[in-house]
């Protein structure tokens, strides 16, 4: 019998919104799947296109980029920029063979830890149906 497939996730947290909400699940007793491996960034306007793409070629089957919503960003516009990056990196990825599920932004706010939990899961789900990701045969992340 073969082993299920667990998909690897890595999520890029803004500091302010979606890590607090996270650390929010976390406190709250409210469990998300192991398998999203969280990397706090300051904001989502800062994650780099260059973060996602190393990501995928060391073994991610997912990324999530986790922000705040729009209006709320400590940096006045981070989120946005983050949603105009994501927009082109998505048609980017595509010509990789990276489908467009692979790749979510998602805007959580601190209170929102059940939201999180919700996404993690929807998107564990998600990519489990979806299978490997086509760069991540033969390689994980730790």
């Amino acid at each position: 019998m073969s082993k299920e497939f667990e998909p690897t996730i890595v999520a890029f947290l803004c500091n302010w919104c979606t890590f607090t909400a996270a650390d929010l699940a976390g406190t709250s007793r409210l469990s998300y799947p192991e398998n999203v491996k969280i990397i706090r960034m300051m904001c989502s306007g800062m994650v780099d296109p260059l973060y996602v793409l190393k990501a995928f070629m060391e073994g991610a089957d997912g990324v999530f980029i986790g922000g705040c919503w729009p209006g709320d960003c400590h940096y006045i516009n981070g989120n946005l920029k983050a949603r105009r990056r994501v927009a082109l990196l998505t048609e980017i990825l595509k010509q990789f063979g990276i489908e467009e599920d692979r790749f979510w932004l998602r805007w959580v706010a601190a209170s929102d830890g059940v939201m999180f939990q919700e996404f993690s899961k929807q998107m564990t789900e998600k990519l489990r149906q979806m299978g490997p990701s086509p760069l991540s045969v033969n390689q994980t992340i730790a």
